[in-house]
């Protein structure tokens, strides 16, 4: 019975994740309450904290302690690592990308996607767009693909901006220099008169 019961609250709280907060919390710690080592519980309960609460220490811990429980659970890591990546913990975030990717069954697509936006974070642009055309070419879904293909241009457009920023300053440094040249000799010039 204990077990058919803590299913019926897991059942509950991803029936009302993110429509009604209050039942999926309500649900989630009952679940938690029976089986404090359920994955896919602990795996809501993060995604509760990061996207409604933007609690993301408290997230970060319900996925360590999902990752704890199970390691070779598939659903933990996409999200994990996004949250990784939206919060700034990069190196963590390149960690967890590279295991999640020697797991088997796991979601190839997305964890690429997430290594886009881990070299998106970074400026990165050029590594960003590789993992995300290989993200592309492992998806399974046309309309994942169309949602990459955007995230493709916004990275190009970043790229852009990044690449006129550097021209831009190469330019003023560049006349900088110019005019440090022609002022030493002019100074120079200007002493022997």
């Amino acid at each position: 019975m204990k077990t058919n019961l803590h299913n019926l609250y897991l059942f509950r709280a991803i029936e009302a994740y993110p429509y009604e907060l209050e039942k999926t919390a309500e649900a989630l710690n009952y679940a938690l309450a029976y089986d404090s080592e359920n994955v896919i519980a602990l795996c809501l309960m993060a995604k509760l904290q990061s996207e409604q609460l933007g609690d993301y220490r408290t997230a970060k811990a319900f996925y360590e302690k999902a990752i704890a429980s199970n390691m070779d659970m598939t659903d933990i890591y996409p999200d994990y690592s996004r949250l990784l990546v939206n919060n700034g913990d990069y190196t963590e975030a390149q960690k967890l990308i590279d295991f999640a990717l020697t797991i088997k069954g796991i979601d190839k697509a997305a964890i690429l996607l997430n290594q886009g936006y881990l070299f998106e974070a970074l400026n990165e642009f050029e590594k960003a767009e590789e993992a995300l055309e290989n993200s592309k070419m492992v998806a399974l879904n046309n309309d994942f693909i169309y949602y990459v293909d955007e995230v493709i241009k916004r990275v190009n457009k970043k790229r852009k901006i990044q690449n006129n920023k550097n021209r831009v300053k190469e330019t003023q440094e560049s006349a900088k220099a110019e005019t440090s040249k022609t002022n030493w000799f002019q100074t120079r010039l200007n002493n022997l008169l």
